[in-house]
């Protein structure tokens, strides 16, 4: 769990984020949440974006998401939300939560 301090910094760094999936219609496949899990893997941080056309809201999908692939959520607003989950990738900068 994240503390209000932390999701405040993940918040800032969102905010420069382009998204990195997109939600169609299908809503949440399986191929979508694995490409969800392949960008936390890389990324920790990712942005996610939901079509005008998917029927859930993107809330809903956020926290489906979260339940499923065990990562916080850090923000949703309209149709996009962003996650965060630490990974155990060496090669990338993590990102520091104090």
């Amino acid at each position: 769990m994240i503390t209000t301090k932390q999701r405040s910094k993940l918040k800032g760094l969102a905010n420069t984020l382009r998204p990195l999936v997109t939600i169609g219609k299908e809503e949440l496949t399986e191929n979508v949440l694995n490409e969800i899990a392949v960008a936390l893997f890389h990324h920790e941080l990712v942005k996610v974006q939901c079509l005008r056309s998917c029927t859930v809201s993107a809330k809903t999908l956020c926290q489906e998401v979260c339940q499923v692939l065990d990562c916080q959520p850090v923000l949703c607003i309209g149709n996009r939300f962003v996650v965060y989950k630490f990974s155990d990738k060496e090669e990338i900068d993590h990102i520091e939560l104090d």
